[in-house]
């Protein structure tokens, strides 16, 4: 059970203030129409290129790949939020399909590190240039003040975000 609801054990939490609740679940559902937005505009492309169907748990682990250039798999778990054995049944079947390669670390040669085919490169590459037109035609349809309105609330969500994931690392260490 959510801790934002009471329960047989959660009784002695505060609750926070419905209008909170509201703006939350307001947020996450507005999240899930534009990720929804987002995979559409994955599909057409797709649908259009040799690239067989991926699942979004594919898809954002390739997209972690490619921000990463180089990762290893436990570094992209770590990333996920997920267990690595969990990564690495994903990556075996998208290196099977020829999507991620994996290879000695040039840095270190006990390490694999893990990158993206250069057929996926080539075929990611396309699928942001559709995305970030959907984007543009998006943010152009809201106009330029919500837009800007909509890049502040994002910068302040990935500050606050990047706070959290430092005090996740310091505790691990």
């Amino acid at each position: 059970m959510s801790k934002y609801f009471r329960g047989p054990n959660r009784q002695e939490e505060p609750l926070p203030d419905q209008k909170i609740i509201e703006q939350a679940r307001y947020i996450f559902t507005a999240g899930k129409h534009l990720r929804r937005h987002i995979f559409s505009s994955v599909a057409r492309v797709e649908a259009g290129a040799h690239c067989p169907d991926l699942s979004m748990a594919q898809f954002n682990l390739l997209m972690a790949v490619q921000g990463a250039g180089e990762i290893t798999g436990s570094e992209l778990a770590g990333q996920l939020g997920v267990s690595p054995p969990s990564v690495s049944v994903m990556v075996d079947r998208l290196v099977g399909r020829g999507l991620l390669v994996r290879k000695r670390s040039s840095d270190d040669r006990r390490k694999v590190v893990l990158r993206m085919s250069d057929e996926a490169s080539t075929h990611f590459a396309r699928i942001e240039e559709q995305v970030l037109a959907s984007f543009v035609e998006l943010v152009q349809e809201v106009g330029a003040e919500t837009a800007e309105k909509w890049v502040q609330v994002l910068q302040q969500v990935e500050r606050v975000l990047g706070r959290r994931s430092d005090v996740k690392k310091k505790e691990i260490l």
